[in-house]
């Protein structure tokens, strides 16, 4: 049973990088291109502590956030799919 377990964590990690790699390599020809980027809108929130224990939250403005066209983060940025289901930033 163990050394089942050992061949199927070994394959996928092997699928993961196989997959990171590959991402990786798309995002270089979409650069190439001229399309491995892209800029999306977010909000941003400031959370001030205040007595109390308590918080206030403050709309701080709307920010633009650079993205990579990828599955998984790529050369420092986010990937797109991500920042628009998170398009709130909290600081």
């Amino acid at each position: 049973m163990m050394r089942w377990i050992r061949s199927a964590a070994l394959v996928l990690v092997l699928l993961l990088l196989v997959g990171y790699l590959g991402d990786a390599a798309v995002l270089q020809i979409r650069l190439r291109h001229g399309t491995g980027y892209r800029v999306i809108e977010v909000d941003q929130f400031l959370n001030t502590p205040l007595k109390g224990q308590k918080q206030e939250y403050d709309l701080a403005g709307q920010t633009q956030v650079t993205c990579a066209r990828s599955l998984f983060p790529q050369l420092g940025y986010q990937p797109c799919w991500w920042v628009e289901r998170h398009r709130e930033q909290w600081n």
